[in-house]
């Protein structure tokens, strides 16, 4: 019976961990020419402390989360379940 890398990839048989580090250098050689032509991957200034906007919909997320409550069961799983409405009799 044939060795499986020697069925599937006849070209490549015995040179398996050089196969991969060509791959991965000629993907890292094609990312480093398109950063030429797309800029760097941050463009942010990283000494800058980040700034979070409180917008309508972070304001409406955080409504619907008091809507929840953190429980944890015996094995130390946590769930979310819906607050029960109190009925005002």
């Amino acid at each position: 019976m044939a060795n499986l890398e020697q069925l599937f990839f006849p070209l490549n048989a015995g040179r398996g961990w050089k196969t991969v580090a060509r791959v991965l250098s000629g993907f890292m050689n094609a990312t480093d020419r398109l950063r030429f032509f797309f800029g760097p991957a941050s463009r942010l200034d990283t000494s800058l402390p980040v700034v979070h906007k409180h917008d309508e919909f972070e304001q409406a997320s955080e409504e619907e989360l008091t809507q929840f409550v953190v429980e944890t069961d015996t094995a130390g799983h946590h769930y979310a379940v819906r607050r029960e409405e109190e009925k005002e009799t």
